[in-house]
């Protein structure tokens, strides 16, 4: 199944009737920015603590680390800065220098190749498929690209896109993690609260994209998002 606008604009979305507040919910994200970073990180298979990601992005050296655990983190922290100010500068687009920009903090010293497409082929671990070719890499993107602009409701472009980039695995590494940053830059920049996935639900997430990995299910998949979203957020309605 390949993304589809027409597909996604039938999902329900009663649930998602958040008053959009830009200036609010960008305050509230960059106050949860360490458990932000704590979250993503330990999805990423990051062993650091919650305590230990505070300290160490306030400058202080945690021990007992590997030292790309914390690179990890470091490069997370600057990445989420960096979306956090072009969404106040209002400069955030959906486009590939905007995902090149923040894969460049995201992976960089960590992966292959750090800000360019990859130009070789890759696997994901747990699952017979297969990421696209790496030549048909900007194609594939633009095509997407065409497809996430047309989905009406912004919560649903942003979770699509986390999709889409996940599965076409454009980098050698940092896919889920530069995704995510998308998806958060196209909610937040609608006036939308962002996603925050927790670590403690990491066994369900990840079985449900190895099955989305297995099936291209974009609609089976962004109703589990949308729940997951509308049960983190209904707080702050």
């Amino acid at each position: 199944m390949k993304l589809n606008a027409d597909e996604i604009n039938t999902i329900d979305v009663d649930g998602l009737d958040f008053k959009p507040d830009r200036k609010r919910y960008l305050f509230l994200a960059k106050k949860d920015k360490i458990d932000f970073i704590y979250n993503t990180s330990a999805l990423e298979g990051n062993l650091m603590t919650y305590p230990e990601v505070e300290t160490l992005l306030e400058g202080i050296t945690v021990g007992g680390h590997k030292l790309s655990d914390e690179q990890q983190i470091l490069n997370q922290n600057r990445s989420v800065n960096l979306l956090f100010d072009m969404l106040e500068k209002n400069v955030f687009e959906l486009n590939k220098k905007t995902l090149l920009v923040l894969h460049a903090e995201v992976a960089r010293d960590e992966a292959l190749s750090w800000g360019v497409f990859r130009d070789g082929n890759v696997n994901i671990g747990g699952t017979d498929y297969l990421p696209p070719s790496s030549q048909i890499l900007d194609q594939l993107f633009e095509e997407g690209i065409v497809q996430i602009n047309r989905i009406e409701h912004p919560v649903l472009r942003g979770l699509a896109y986390f999709l889409f980039g996940a599965r076409s695995q454009f980098f050698y590494d940092g896919n889920k993690r530069v995704s995510r940053l998308i998806m958060n830059g196209i909610i937040l920049s609608s006036g939308y609260p962002m996603l925050n996935i927790k670590a403690k639900d990491k066994l369900e997430f990840n079985k449900q994209m190895i099955r989305f990995y297995d099936t291209a299910d974009y609609i089976g998949t962004l109703d589990y998002l949308r729940d997951y979203y509308i049960q983190k957020n209904s707080h702050i309605k």
